[in-house]
């Protein structure tokens, strides 16, 4: 190949800018078919956005003979089915996050991948935006000394909306509440910067009694080399924060996740504020490592369902006892 001929399964809103433009834009790369249950949207994505193809049937999508490699942006209720899908066909996969609805789920896709010898890739897309790639390298370069902890703060009120509750925080569809959404993320990146969470426990409820998921979840985490973390989010609570810091012993370390205010790195030399704004198309970065990888068979994509599959069971075992008991 020298281009990946990319075929979408499911192309709802985030693959209108996150994701979709990135297959046309990256180098290598090709957008040329849509799938959407409703035929009429998915025609209607086919036309503004110049694909040659689209299908209501993914079967038919995934059995096109032009269609090199498939995209999975789903919600997670049907990830695990839709990448056997595609590993029957013999063809590569790259699927929205979170990677499954559970544990086991990320198992089975991994394996059917492995049996059918193609690869299996999850859109943990931060680990491939610069600014992200920019904490990673002061972290390596000991800008902050030795890592001894990390914090993550997330407080967001819920607005119920006027009709059916949005599908993100309908578990059998999303796997959990919006702590699934949007701590997959911040999870992932700390994965990234420190390496494997060796170990997890928390609790989670609902306290507002909105609906039935999960609507704060605490945790503790620890790495193997000492670092311990701590982690808060509600989704009930006043005032709009994202934040996560990271500590050493000559310094620290604050972000935002999901906007792209200043980064700041503080140190004994000062303060600074680095300016690290994200991509017109967010997934782009990522995807281009995928297409690289694909076009040259050498692992550069540093988002593996290997990586995301721990993801999930970190969250998976924070959520276990509320979903216990419910």
């Amino acid at each position: 190949m020298r281009t990946v001929r990319w075929g979408i399964i499911g192309c709802g809103d985030v693959t209108e800018v996150k994701s979709g433009p990135g297959f046309q834009k990256a180098r290598g790369s090709a957008l040329v078919a849509v799938m959407r249950r409703d035929a009429a949207k998915a025609e209607d994505y086919a036309r503004r956005h110049g694909v040659p193809r689209w299908y209501s049937d993914a079967a038919a999508l995934v059995n096109d003979p032009d269609v090199d490699a498939v995209y999975v942006a789903t919600p997670p209720s049907t990830h695990k089915q839709y990448t056997l899908l595609a590993a029957a066909a013999g063809k590569p996969v790259y699927v929205e996050k979170p990677m499954a609805l559970d544990h086991g789920e990320c198992r089975s896709m991994i394996e059917a991948c492995a049996t059918a010898g193609v690869p299996l890739f999850t859109a943990y897309y931060r680990r491939a935006m610069p600014r992200f790639g920019r904490i990673k390298a002061l972290l390596e370069a000991g800008a902050i000394g030795t890592v001894r902890l990390a914090t993550i703060s997330v407080f967001r009120a819920f607005a119920p909306p006027a009709g059916a509750l949005p599908w993100r925080i309908d578990p059998a569809v999303s796997g959990g509440g919006l702590f699934v959404d949007l701590a997959s993320h911040q999870l992932d990146l700390l994965d990234y910067f420190l390496g494997p969470i060796a170990d997890v426990s928390g609790v989670a409820a609902n306290q507002a009694g909105q609906y039935g998921a999960e609507d704060i979840v605490a945790a503790t985490f620890a790495w193997a080399s000492g670092v311990r973390g701590t982690g808060l989010w509600s989704f009930s609570a006043s005032g709009d924060v994202d934040r996560t810091e990271i500590v050493g012993t000559r310094g620290r370390i604050l972000y935002a996740t999901f906007s792209d205010a200043p980064v700041i790195l503080e140190t004994d030399a000062g303060i600074e504020s680095l300016e690290l704004p994200f991509p017109a198309h967010v997934q782009q970065p990522l995807i281009q490592t995928i297409v690289d990888e694909l076009l040259s068979g050498s692992p550069v994509c540093p988002s593996t369902a290997e990586s995301a599959a721990r993801t999930t069971r970190v969250i998976d075992t924070l959520l276990a006892t509320h979903y216990a008991a419910g």
